[in-house]
């Protein structure tokens, strides 16, 4: 078993920057692709950025290219999305998912753990 847990949400001006962390525990999930989805207020949980095991391979929804980040520190057990130039529909609670896999994914029935999420509120 995997546990995961977010950390670093909070409110901030639409232009900022934030940087959440996914801190693993139970497990190393270096073998583990990682991921991060958001739920935007009244709308269904959609996919954010993407990272494989080594770290070589991502991926990212087209409304975050450009100014989303998702990284890892295997050695720490943590996986990172640093987020600028936020928007106001970047609002949602974003969570964090490992696999078993460590090839990237995309979608959310291919994660097999999940964390509870943090709130990003984005004021414009």
């Amino acid at each position: 078993q995997v546990q995961l847990v977010e950390s670093g949400g909070g409110l901030v001006q639409a232009g900022g920057s934030l940087r959440l962390s996914c801190a693993a525990s139970g497990r190393t999930i270096s073998t583990s692709a990682m991921g991060w989805f958001r739920r935007p207020p009244g709308k269904a949980r959609e996919f954010v950025a993407a990272i494989s095991a080594t770290g070589r391979t991502t991926y990212y929804a087209d409304s975050v290219k450009g100014r989303f980040t998702i990284s890892r520190e295997n050695t720490k057990n943590t996986v990172y999305l640093q987020m600028i130039t936020l928007k106001s529909e970047d609002s949602a609670v974003y969570f964090c998912a490992a696999r078993r896999l460590s090839t990237a994914a995309m979608m959310m029935i291919d994660y097999d753990y999940w964390g509870r999420g943090t709130q990003v509120t984005v004021s414009s």
